[in-house]
């Protein structure tokens, strides 16, 4: 069975008991390794992948062909995207035509930003430029872009770029809805045995959970020279009680998102019902 997800903390934490095969009963995975923004694109491709992490924010141009599993991705609160800048701006009008590298123009962060742009930019944006994740910081540092939209362990490392926090679009979020924020997405091919694989990644979550020193190696051979100790604070922002179910809350979130972003046209209008199998 093939996989593709990315090598964050999170995603190796999360599938390394499922692809190291420690979970009885399961199937031998066949694993690639991508930045979000590739598999986002993968995932509306024709492609090889049983099981893709995407954006959520994806979600709609998949739907006929993948279900949304109910657990394995990234939801949760306080775990927002961020727009940085160079200077220490607090009013998010100066964002007005300026130049903003984000990380995909599919992902849960961009549609965010657009969401919150709306309301908080007058006259909106100017050229959005899409770059991997990792290059986002160092592009705003050395006068690129004038601005960036960051993810993952940004979060933790924008000070030492000598960055400043224009907004966390987590908390602006949270504030409007009241609920968590829903980034990343495990999808599956319709023709899977969607119970028995959601049961296993279930699985491999709550094996990580109770044996976290397993994982170590396997996390940190992929974590792109992150400290450990920032790999750690990733994983405990990252992998939560959403990792193992959405439940309620994750659910709701998801269809806010969704349908406030298809009411405004941005994304394709969503079967909401269909989000649950």
């Amino acid at each position: 069975m093939n996989i593709v997800f990315s090598p964050c903390p999170n995603d190796t934490f999360i599938f390394h008991a499922l692809v190291h095969g420690l979970i009885p009963g399961t199937p031998k995975l066949d694993v690639t390794y991508a930045d979000i923004d590739v598999t986002n694109k993968l995932a509306v491709q024709k492609n090889e992948f049983d099981i893709l992490k995407i954006s959520y924010a994806a979600l709609p141009w998949v739907q006929s062909d993948y279900a949304l599993l109910p657990c394995g991705g990234a939801l949760g609160r306080g775990c927002g995207p961020l727009v940085l800048s160079k200077d220490n701006f607090s009013d998010p009008s100066v964002l007005s035509g300026k130049r903003i590298a984000v990380p995909s123009e599919r992902s849960t962060a961009y549609l965010l930003f657009r969401l919150w742009a709306a309301e908080k930019v007058p006259g909106g944006v100017g050229e959005i430029v899409v770059m991997p994740f990792h290059e986002i910081m160092p592009a705003v540092r050395d006068g690129s872009v004038d601005a960036g939209l960051v993810i993952h362990e940004a979060r933790f490392t924008y000070h030492t770029y000598d960055l400043s926090l224009l907004t966390d679009l987590g908390e602006w979020w949270e504030n409007d809805t009241g609920l968590p924020i829903p980034l990343g997405a495990i999808i599956a091919r319709r023709t899977l045995d969607l119970d028995a694989l959601a049961n296993s990644i279930r699985q491999s979550v709550e094996y990580a959970w109770k044996n976290p020193d397993a994982s170590l190696e396997y996390v940190m051979g992929h974590a792109q020279e992150l400290s450990p100790e920032v790999a750690q604070a990733h994983i405990d922002l990252y992998v939560n009680k959403f990792s193992a179910n959405l439940g309620k809350d994750g659910f709701a979130a998801i269809e806010a998102l969704l349908g406030r972003a298809a009411k405004e046209g941005l994304v394709p209008e969503v079967d909401l019902n269909a989000l649950k199998w």
